[in-house]
């Protein structure tokens, strides 16, 4: 009985310890980022005293790097300086959306009224986004949702941005880039096509439907990032029994954000009407039978190699916003090659 006791008082005071380790990192990281923008604020006002400025800029970096990394040790390389640099000359022009700063009121503010909610790792990635639509939108759903750098870069090179602006109208784009995705109805979480290059599968290759399942359940964490937002996971081949018939659904999560059950039904072929009829039928079996009085209708999505929209369009009834059609990719192309995919399926 002692040592239980010792053991769960370590274990309490152990979680405390790492707890207090984590968040001192995270402040660590922060103040580090508004250190290096102060580092490149005075960089650039050093530079501009030269009158040769692009041979006294050089000498300025070369000194100021080995200065530092004699006092300070490594971190402090001309390339490093020279992105501290461009950290100032990119976001001492640059603001945020209002909503986002308020999120964070603790964080101290630039002279030219900036906040960063991310490490410096993040932003030299983000720096690299030659839009600025796409680089707020992303800045502020990784600060969202905890992303790391390599999920921020994931999420980038399948085109996330581009592929939500798809369904959205002019100023839903607009919210993109000042509010980040902003979930108010199941269209919202809906992506076209859903990038499944974790799962490991060739594209061209034959696989099953199964195949295809246990994949995703395998990498079932990068299944739910490329979801979106506020989904659990409730199980896989879910029975239900109706008119002494069984039926399975390949894949149920529910959404906590908008309170409704997502189905999704795989299918590694063309797209059938019969395959729309049957997620009907879970559809509404779901809402009429599992989901409780305070929840919102069922989410049924139909993910698909290859689909005919006019097929899905003439199946569905014309005020559908349940059911959903979307193609899926297994291995990830260049960005430009999904950009000209996702433009091509627009038109």
């Amino acid at each position: 009985m002692e040592n239980i006791v010792k053991s769960k008082f370590f274990d309490r005071v152990l979680e405390v310890l790492k707890n207090a380790r984590k968040q001192a990192k995270i402040a660590l990281n922060i103040s580090m980022v508004y250190s290096y923008y102060e580092v490149g604020r005075l960089i650039v006002e050093e530079e501009q005293k030269g009158e040769q400025r692009a041979e006294y800029g050089k000498a300025i970096l070369r000194q100021l790097s080995k200065n530092l990394t004699k006092s300070l040790g490594k971190g402090f390389s001309v390339e490093n300086l020279k992105l501290m640099r461009r950290f100032y000359v990119v976001y001492s022009q640059d603001q945020i959306g209002q909503k986002m700063s308020t999120q964070f009121e603790s964080l101290p503010v630039t002279k030219e009224g900036r906040k960063f909610f991310l490490s410096f790792s993040h932003y030299v990635s983000l720096m690299r986004m030659p839009s600025i639509d796409e680089r707020h939108f992303y800045e502020i759903e990784a600060a969202r949702n905890g992303w790391g750098v390599k999920e921020l870069g994931r999420q980038y090179d399948s085109a996330l941005y581009e592929r939500l602006v798809l369904s959205r109208d002019k100023a839903g784009v607009e919210r993109l880039s000042t509010e980040g995705q902003i979930i108010e109805k199941p269209e919202d979480l809906l992506k076209d096509p859903y990038v499944l290059e974790f799962t490991g599968l060739p594209e061209l290759a034959k696989y099953s439907e199964t195949d295809l399942e246990t994949k995703i359940i395998d990498h079932l964490q990068e299944f739910l990032l490329e979801l979106g937002r506020g989904f659990t996971f409730v199980g896989r081949q879910v029975r239900f029994t109706f008119e002494d018939e069984h039926y399975r659904v390949d894949l149920v999560f529910f959404n906590r954000l908008l309170r409704y059950f997502v189905l999704f039904d795989l299918k590694i072929g063309r797209l059938k009407h019969q395959d729309i009829g049957q997620m009907q039928m879970y559809v509404n079996y779901y809402d009429r039978k599992m989901k409780l009085e305070d929840e919102n209708p069922t989410m049924g999505v139909l993910l698909c190699k290859n689909k005919n929209d006019a097929v899905v369009e003439m199946t569905l009834p014309e005020d559908n916003s349940q059911i959903f059609a979307s193609k899926y990719l297994t291995v990830l192309p260049s960005k430009e090659e999904l950009k000209k995919l996702i433009e091509s399926e627009e038109e």
